[in-house]
């Protein structure tokens, strides 16, 4: 069983008490904030493993809570999951962008939230591989020093920038990354790299990668992600 703390900021009281029930029944330790100003103030007095953070608050928002615990060297090391409405996609990039780990769409499955709540802490906990360090993931390899990928002990040849965006989101699997963040991770040399042309290079190396082009998901109206 479970036993990290858990922090649910929610202003309804339905879906604080549907998540609570369901979290203290995998054996989290949840306590519960109705507003942004309230989440704060608990977080003052104890630090939660997780937070799940509903974007659309009274008062101080999601993204203004985010944006404060981020900026934070004492608070900005604890996981976010975004609580937000499928109409809400510009506040899910904004929120990634501010270092929230990931999102869930209103409604929601309690057993995907959970699912997705054991994933964020599973990723915290392990840390990611050193930059130049091989990466061997499905029936892929990643060779950071030659650049090189072999799929199914194949080379596939891949331009700077399509290697860049590759190497950036497998070294994090399973993490969402908007396409403004892999612009800033991968600065292109043959190609100049914008939000636009990220979608571009994306279906260019999803084509030379074959079937293990199906591990590049994309995140509707946010980004991408590496198949976990």
């Amino acid at each position: 069983m479970a036993n990290e703390k858990i922090l649910v900021v929610d202003d309804e009281p339905d879906i604080l008490e549907l998540l609570k029930f369901n979290l203290s029944r995998e054996g989290y330790r949840v306590s519960c904030a109705a507003t942004g100003e309230e989440a704060l103030g608990q977080v003052a007095k104890w630090t939660p493993q997780l937070m799940i953070l509903d974007l659309m608050l009274p008062g101080i928002d999601g993204l203004e809570v985010a944006r404060f615990l981020k900026g934070n060297p004492g608070t900005k090391e604890i996981p976010i999951v975004m609580l937000t409405a499928k109409g809400e996609e510009a506040d899910v990039v904004a929120g990634l962008e501010l270092g929230a780990d990931d999102y869930v769409t209103k409604p929601f499955s309690p057993r995907v939230l959970i699912a997705r709540v054991r994933a964020v802490l599973r990723r915290r906990l392990k840390k990611p591989p050193e930059e130049g360090s091989v990466l061997k993931i499905h029936d892929m390899e990643i060779h950071p020093g030659r650049r090189e990928v072999l799929v199914n002990e194949k080379p596939v040849q891949l331009t700077f920038t399509e290697f860049g965006i590759l190497h950036y989101l497998a070294r994090r699997p399973g993490w969402v990354f908007t396409r403004s963040q892999i612009v800033d991770a991968v600065r292109g040399s043959d190609y100049p790299v914008t939000d636009r042309s990220v979608d571009v290079q994306v279906v260019g190396l999803r084509k030379k990668l074959g079937a293990a082009g199906s591990f590049v998901e994309t995140v509707r109206g946010v980004g991408y992600r590496f198949r976990e």
